[in-house]
């Protein structure tokens, strides 16, 4: 029998995230972000569910020729742009990918490109970390001019705050780009998950959804419920023994817990080797058999312990939910002291995705 642990990825989810992302936007043109494959939900299997966006958004070139490989025909923008240009150019033409520009080395790689190239122009808008500075656009927008194969798709930026809701540098950052690109005639694109929710001025020609698009909220102390998304993952396992232990007995590595008084232990199949954060503390929420109890000691390569004490009737095999439908994700990441983000893209190989809906 095959371990218990396995990740349920909601297709119908998928697919109703990407309708309420075109709803809130009046139907911009979306480029939906499946990087981190497709944040940890299987970048092919979210592809495929996400067909009917209008480009995809991947790091780098190896993801790319992934989706290409699994007959994805939808326009891929390599948001990082190229790294090696000898290497990377000949796969970019063969397989109709759009680099994103961001720097002035890759101007110089493409200088001499005779094959037609679509590209996306980055500019730095306050984020500091990719992008032009916007002194520079204009004179590197006739750099690229000056090659007859190449051609502008788009202008974007991102957003350092778009998840403080009403903090004025978002704004700010919009109006440098405006400024810098509003006499210019390609497409523009600036919104994530964020700005699409909540600075609707952002939206542009393109937005940019990610974390929305797998049902969880970009903001802080809030749930992907709260905007109108379903959830898309659920990490569920098995309970696979039960330990009743004597008041001042340990659980776990280093007996960090010491049981307060007589207790019943349950043993789930899931530890750090599949992704679950090891410094998940205490305390961390987790459901078994639908009803909310708490991880207890140190998480293990391969299991972790919960409490039982309020479940007399839990068994061996009983359902447990490490989040998901019942338990968001948003929950489980704050009580550990990190993001969504990581916990959804940290899942290891070893966890089986499994397509429902």
């Amino acid at each position: 029998m095959a371990r218990a642990l396995k990740a349920f990825i909601n297709s119908f989810a998928l697919h109703r995230n990407l309708v309420k992302v075109r709803e809130i936007t009046q139907n911009k043109k979306v480029l939906a972000m499946i990087k981190a494959n497709g944040y940890g939900h299987g970048i092919v299997n979210v592809a495929k569910s996400l067909q009917e966006a209008d480009a995809f958004g991947v790091a780098c070139i190896e993801e790319a020729v992934e989706l290409r490989e699994a007959g994805i025909q939808n326009r891929i923008v390599l948001m990082e742009g190229f790294f090696d240009a000898e290497a990377e150019l000949p796969e970019i033409f063969r397989l109709n990918l759009e680099p994103v520009v961001h720097h002035e080395s890759h101007i110089g790689a493409l200088a001499s490109c005779e094959n037609p190239l679509r590209i996306w122009l980055k500019i730095n808008t306050g984020m500091n970390r990719l992008g032009f500075p916007v002194d520079l656009v204009h004179p590197i927008r006739a750099k690229i001019a000056e090659n007859p194969a190449l051609s502008i798709a788009g202008y974007l930026t991102h957003f350092a705050k778009a998840d403080e809701v009403d903090n004025p540098f978002t704004q700010r950052q919009i109006e440098k780009f405006e400024a810098t690109i509003q006499h210019l005639p390609e497409e523009k694109s600036l919104a994530n998950s964020a700005a699409i929710l909540a600075v609707k001025n952002s939206h542009g020609d393109w937005v940019r959804p990610g974390i929305m698009l797998y049902g969880v909220s970009p903001f802080p102390k809030r749930h992907g419920a709260l905007e109108g998304l379903i959830p898309v993952m659920s990490l569920r396992s098995a309970l696979i023994a039960i330990q009743s232990l004597a008041k001042g007995e340990i659980v776990g590595y280093g007996g960090d817990f010491v049981c307060p008084h007589a207790m019943r232990i349950g043993v789930v199949a899931v530890g750090y080797g599949d992704g679950y954060p090891r410094l998940a503390p205490t305390g961390t929420p987790i459901l078994v058999n639908g009803k909310r109890t708490v991880l207890v000691g140190r998480v293990s390569m391969d299991m972790v312990a919960v409490d039982l004490n309020a479940q007399p009737e839990a068994k061996v095999g009983d359902i447990v939910e490490l989040w998901g439908e019942k338990l968001p994700v948003e929950t489980v990441a704050e009580a550990i002291g990190t993001t969504a983000y990581e916990l959804l893209t940290g899942l290891s190989t070893r966890v089986p995705l499994e397509i429902i809906g």
